[in-house]
């Protein structure tokens, strides 16, 4: 049976179907789950057209226009969560029957008829006619719905809109939640909580189980010793309580880190308790586990573990920091223990499936949890890993702002062949209204493009903003209200906010740095002045200010219509990097604050010769000298000589590909270039090679290392057996360091450099970050 999950093909040539004033018929021997179905459609035409449908126990009578919703009978052998929705004709009316291959399968055919409908005030049509047979391709398709205070949205829902959100998933073919427990790495309480944690994840399992979806628990090892078993005993009785109280549990899923750091061997002793602790509760629950964290000696510890062949553990989790990318864990974890993908689609920076080069002016603004679709990279990271991972996925999320990628991912997890841009139209349609789908659509496909190559040239982000802009002027007072509408406008104008602050500030910079070129003519103390003159913006004044204001208007309306915390201090979100980029839209995106804080310096100097000489540097930062080389490695368009691996298309997760990462900010202001940087994970190796060179010169390497704040340390390989230095931590503060080549490695005209990790590292996998490389000709 053929599998699609986009919005249903029609047959354009038939009359579009007019059920405004059909009646539901639904029979009275449907189950719990399959009532639910029925009220969602109800509601959902409701609340889109202000008509409500009557729904009835048996068929209204020919000539009359009906939507009927039945589960095919038991035994008939046809595949899970399927269904067949096709319209019909009712003695001269139109009629439409979802006919479910089981409860869920009615449940997705009312989301498969709802996604096709065309709902307007006071109207309801189904264009064309229907007749289609499908069912999902990956048995598991959920979405980690965290109810705790690091969120930039959960924390402020109540139950009315876990409902109504966890409806929205399944309209999509979601057939899974996945929650978390009171204790995990976050603070006590929120004050954006309307129930305590506890309260509220029994009320979300309690949801999962009335719609007859499958309830997943994410629960961190969080103590510091399970070797000890006193320790043991107190995570049995804690974990257990959580148990008992939740009225459906059907998995629970526990990762080897982060939060958490124990030895593979404690771990699954652990877990085994655990299991056993969890079927006294919940007899069919099964228990999971992912090498999330774990160092090489770990990892190999891990699998000889599996090799072993628990029998009380059911499957294997892929997600975020596992040292070994999906297909060689497929490889090495027994067949027969299913694997359970977890892919980040809620994070944009620092993390598994990180924006593929993104601008640094969106990475130190818009920052990790920003609005972000990205339906086509989506597709490209499901299609090229999900494969490996045969149960299925639950994604990691961290609130609201990658909605639209949750209802991609269910789509892909339903059909995975399935049209892209057809998608974006069901979300439109459903979600915005008919009149809008294709705009919509295109709109969101438009802010994904924003995203693609350097801002200051990227005209397309000018683009985007007009074309919300006329959504905005065609929406009704009800779509401007509608949060999903308000996300994409908030990310359309702060875009477009953002690239008209990087062209004014960059041509501010150029003209700074001309400044400072008169210095031999006019003194140090002068050039400086004025070049201090042009990097001044007024913030009265600023580029982009309505640009700007619209941005903070709508950071409010988020906050009313969906409880998002866009800012600290005005909507008291946990911090800049959990969504919170209303405080960071003006944050610097040129080197102006490195430049301020070296004029400072500078003045500091005691003898216009040294001034002059640190103002030579600012100029010449990048000059590599006669026969030299440099690479600013962090900027995609300036790094010739890296090595760059198969690329995101082929990888990516970029276990073999060289990825573009992002410092931590600091106080002490850095150039941009620190900021951004070519990073390798996990036990991969960071290459420059470098060809054409000077045999009989001696040539020394210069970088910086900058990156995560923890000081890792790599180790600098020249041709694969010349060691330049042994393993060293980065300093703390970011500055050039230097270190001789020797002259063998460059006897050939051929050089690679190579900074190699750490195996011994444990953690988040961005062990060499590398911002700049010069290599300089000495003589």
């Amino acid at each position: 049976m053929k599998s699609t999950l986009a919005v249903l093909v029609l047959a354009t040539a038939a009359q579009a179907a007019d059920l405004t004033h059909a009646t539901v018929v639904a029979p009275p021997g449907l189950t719990g789950p399959e009532r639910k179905a029925v009220e969602l459609l109800v509601d959902a035409v409701r609340e889109r057209t202000r008509i409500t449908w009557n729904v009835a126990a048996a068929d209204p009578g020919t000539g009359k226009p009906v939507v009927t919703v039945a589960r095919a009978a038991s035994g008939a052998g046809l595949p899970a969560e399927g269904y067949h929705l096709r319209t019909f004709d009712h003695g001269g009316a139109p009629g439409v029957e979802i006919t479910g291959n089981d409860e869920r399968g009615v449940l997705f055919g009312v989301g498969g008829l709802l996604r096709a409908l065309e709902m307007r005030r006071d109207s309801v049509t189904l264009p064309g006619s229907v007749d289609v047979r499908t069912a999902p391709k990956y048995p598991l398709r959920g979405h980690q719905l965290g109810y705790r205070p690091k969120t930039n949205s959960y924390d402020g829902w109540g139950v009315p809109m876990w409902e109504s959100y966890i409806r929205d998933l399944a309209v999509f073919g979601a057939n899974a939640i996945e929650l978390i427990p009171p204790r995990s790495d976050d603070a006590a309480d929120s004050p954006h909580f309307p129930l305590p944690q506890m309260r509220m994840m029994i009320e979300m399992s309690r949801l999962a189980k009335e719609y007859g979806l499958e309830c997943w628990i994410w629960y961190p090892a969080m103590d510091p010793d399970y070797s000890n078993p006193a320790t043991v005993a107190a995570a049995l009785a804690e974990w257990g309580e959580v148990f008992r109280q939740l009225p459906r549990i059907d998995a629970v899923f526990v990762p080897g880190g982060d939060p958490g750091h124990t030895e593979p061997k404690y771990l699954m002793a652990l877990l085994e308790k655990q299991t056993a602790n969890l079927r006294k509760y919940h007899p069919k629950a099964t228990m999971w586990v992912s090498p999330q964290g774990f160092n090489a000696p770990w990892m190999e510890e891990f699998f000889e573990l599996m090799d072993q062949h628990p029998a009380w553990l059911k499957g294997i989790v892929f997600g975020p920091q596992v040292r070994v990318n999906l297909p060689e864990l497929r490889k090495r974890i027994p067949k027969q223990y299913p694997i359970r993908f977890y892919p980040d689609i809620t994070h944009s920076i620092n993390s598994e499936f990180a924006v593929n080069d993104w601008d640094v002016a969106y990475a130190q603004t818009e920052e990790r949890e920003v609005i972000n679709p990205r339906p086509l990279d989506d597709a490209v990271i499901f299609r090229g890993l999900q494969p490996y991972a045969e149960e299925g996925f639950l994604t990691y999320s961290e609130g609201c702002n990658d909605d639209v990628n949750k209802a991609v991912w269910s789509a892909l997890g339903w059909n995975p062949d399935v049209d892209i841009t057809q998608v974006l139209r069901d979300y439109g349609r459903y979600f915005i209204g008919p009149d809008m789908a294709d705009d919509f659509a295109q709109g969101l496909l438009g802010l994904e493009r924003d995203w693609r190559g350097a801002l200051l040239t990227n005209s397309g982000v000018d683009t985007t903003v007009a074309q919300f802009q006329d959504l905005e002027r065609r929406a009704t007072p009800q779509q401007k209200q509608n949060w999903r509408f308000q996300q994409a406008l908030y990310r359309a104008y702060y875009d477009g906010y953002l690239r008209t602050r990087l062209m004014d500030e960059t041509q501010r910079e150029r003209r700074a740095m001309e400044r400072l070129r008169t210095a031999p003519a006019i003194g140090s103390a002068a050039a400086m002045a004025a070049a201090e003159g042009e990097l001044a913006v007024d913030p009265l004044a600023r580029a982009g200010s309505e640009l700007r204001a619209r941005v903070f208007e709508l950071g409010e309306a988020l906050f009313q219509s969906i409880h998002m915390q866009l800012s600290m201090p005005r909507y008291a979100a946990i911090d800049p990097g959990r969504g919170a980029n209303l405080d960071l839209i003006d944050r610097p995106i040129t080197d102006a604050d490195w430049l301020r804080r070296r004029f400072s310096e500078i003045r500091a100097l005691d003898s216009e010769t040294a001034r002059r000489g640190a103002i030579d540097g600012i100029l010449n930062w990048s000059d590599p000298g006669p026969g030299g080389f440099y690479d600013e490695l962090g900027d995609p368009l300036n790094r010739p000589h890296l090595v760059p691996g198969q690329g995101f298309e082929k990888d990516p997760g970029f276990f073999h590909t060289i990825r573009t990462g992002f410092g931590s900010r600091r106080n002490t202001p850095w150039r941009v270039s620190w900021y951004r940087h070519a990073e390798a994970l996990y036990g991969n190796t960071l290459q420059l090679r470098y060809t054409g060179l000077d045999p009989a010169a001696h040539y020394k390497v210069r970088f910086t290392q900058a990156g995560d704040s923890t000081p890792r340390a790599t180790r600098l390989v020249a041709n694969g057996k010349y060691e330049i230095h042994p393993m060293r931590k980065k300093d703390a503060e970011v500055k050039p360091v230097e270190f001789a080549i020797p002259p063998e490695a460059t006897a050939g005209g051929t050089l690679t450099l190579e900074w190699q990790p750490n195996p011994e590292e444990a953690g988040n996998g961005r062990f060499v970050q590398v911002p700049e490389v010069w290599l300089i000709r000495e003589r």
